[in-house]
């Protein structure tokens, strides 16, 4: 009888015990799952290191040549009022001024220039990225593949334009395509055009050339940087450093 009732009680003693130690790596398993938990500052690094990825990669592409003219999503077309040359380019008139090819030659021109100022765009942008304050940072992670691009843009996008237009400026000047700078092929079709439209009674052009190509050619870097946003997001091999790894790891939040 006394063995029986020892048996029990090792057997109860043992149950016990072993109760204990899966309720003691429960607990230790439910700490380091809180401790890898992400910090909001965590999460603040990653998305400006997501965005300083992107900067770097958008740099990259767009100012090699064809980075813009060869790229039908960020292509600098005509401005919007420039359009109205085009309404008129069969007019005897304007087929005299050779039209077509100064067309062309605006193009090709602006988005050399394009080109040629997306490559001083990586400190602008990444010195932007750091004074950058992120609120609702955790709404931002847990957001759309491009949260954190359009986040960054509709904070800093007219002080962008400010710091990035003198560099578009300079390059419009520059005789990239055939010893023919941006703003001289843009003089020599308004011009030409203008002096017509004044006498047939069309609307003149005056887009500002500079302006408008500094807008044109930082939406051709948000795109791109919206771009690998999205792949960080979605493919791990994207993630080039710990902190990216750890942010944009879902197992982590």
């Amino acid at each position: 009888m006394k063995k029986y009732i020892w048996a029990i009680v090792i057997t109860v003693s043992f149950s016990a015990c072993d109760i204990l130690k899966q309720a003691a790596n429960e607990a230790i398993e439910q700490a380091n799952a809180t401790n890898n938990k992400l910090t909001e500052q965590e999460v603040i690094q990653g998305l400006k290191e997501a965005l300083d990825v992107g900067t770097g990669k958008a740099v990259s592409i767009l100012s090699k040549p064809n980075g813009y003219l060869g790229d039908a999503v960020v292509k600098i077309m005509l401005p919007p009022d420039a359009q109205e040359i085009l309404k008129h380019k069969d007019d005897p008139l304007l087929r005299a001024v050779n039209l077509t090819k100064l067309v062309d030659d605006v193009v090709t021109a602006m988005n050399r220039s394009a080109e040629d100022a997306a490559k001083d765009a990586t400190p602008i942008f990444k010195n932007a990225i750091k004074a950058m304050t992120i609120q609702d940072a955790w709404n931002i992670l847990k957001g759309s593949d491009t949260a954190a691009t359009h986040y960054f843009r509709q904070k800093t996008y007219n002080s962008l334009i400010e710091l990035y237009k003198p560099i578009m400026s300079k390059s419009l000047n520059k005789p990239l395509v055939a010893g023919v700078s941006a703003n001289t092929a843009w003089k020599a079709l308004t011009s030409g055009y203008n002096q017509i439209a004044k006498t047939a009674g069309w609307r003149v052009v005056n887009t500002d050339l500079v302006d408008y190509a500094t807008r044109k050619g930082v939406d051709g870097l948000f795109i791109k940087i919206a771009a690998e946003e999205s792949r960080i997001r979605h493919n791990p091999s994207a993630r080039i450093n710990d902190i990216l790894r750890r942010v944009f790891d879902p197992n982590n939040w």
